[in-house]
């Protein structure tokens, strides 16, 4: 009997252990992308920018229509200012992002105004007490139609991103209109006068033409959802002359007033502010950090 209870145990112990079910070893499968980072990292971006912009004219040579004979050239050259009128910028952005990169067109309309004077005097040869002073006061608007391509790095950050940008523009021409204001003394008809006109606009399209330029600058991304808000500030400066240099004497109305446009090239100051929305996908269950 002792001789049979020992197989027979063994018999149990034998069929309970092939019984269980077998264990599956575990499998070390790289875990699935996050679809927050996917939704980040890897996306097109489609958004609405405006903004302002000032602009520098920065003469590369000078122009004159009179000569004066008993003092010199340099007293009537033109005096610009810088950076002192505000135009208009409007953009759509079309972006390319991926791993804190982006590639970005944004056609852009922008309109730009810089302002220049000048001074030219007439003194009797004769009488000392008789001279002509008159003095021009101008302020030229010019529109283009802009393709500007940058690159942008995200500097760091989730859902406040700061970041630098660089880049390209060719600017073409869509209209130009001068504004010039006369005024000045006269002591040279019988008395003291003082001169005043109403402003006279110029139509001065014919002056200028298309031209490109170079980009620098920084700005910063806030995420809420599935939006991106955006606010940046760019340097564009003007690689080209702007002006047609075949039609520089061409204008009759701002030769008659002793004026002949400067070669110059253009250097911009940009502000704008929008939203850029994804267009890969758009999900419900997407929270940004």
């Amino acid at each position: 009997m002792k001789k049979l209870y020992l197989p027979l145990m063994f018999l149990a112990i034998a069929s309970a252990c092939l019984g269980q079910p077998k264990r599956k070893a575990p499998k070390f499968n790289s875990t699935k992308p996050n679809g927050q980072n996917q939704f980040l990292d890897k996306q097109w971006w489609l958004g609405f920018k405006a903004g302002t912009n000032l602009s520098q004219a920065d003469v590369m040579k000078r122009y004159t229509i009179l000569t004066p004979t008993n003092y010199g050239s340099n007293q009537i050259d033109k005096t610009y200012d810088a950076f002192n009128v505000f135009g208009i910028v409007t953009s759509v952005e079309a972006s390319f992002s991926y791993k804190g990169f982006s590639f970005s067109l944004q056609p852009t309309y922008r309109s730009s105004h810089f302002t220049y004077s000048n001074q030219l005097r007439w003194f009797s040869t004769t009488n000392n007490n008789e001279s002509l002073t008159q003095n021009f006061s101008q302020e030229q608007k010019i529109e283009f139609a802009e393709i500007p391509f940058l690159i942008k790095y995200d500097v760091y950050g989730d859902r406040l991103r700061p970041f630098v940008q660089v880049g390209i523009y060719y600017s073409m021409l869509i209209n130009a209109v001068k504004t010039v204001q006369v005024s000045g003394t006269d002591i040279a008809s019988g008395g003291t006068n003082q001169l005043s006109t109403e402003p006279v606009i110029v139509g001065t399209k014919d002056l200028f033409t298309n031209n490109w330029g170079l980009i620098g600058g920084f700005g910063v991304t806030y995420q809420t959802g599935n939006v991106r808000w955006i606010l940046d500030a760019t340097y564009r400066m003007g690689m080209s002359n702007i002006v047609n240099t075949k039609n520089r004497f061409a204008n009759d109305r701002l030769s008659g007033i002793g004026d002949a446009q400067d070669d110059l090239k253009l250097n911009n100051i940009v502000i704008t502010a929008g939203v850029l929305f994804p267009l890969r996908f758009l999900s419900n269950d997407f929270k940004s950090n």
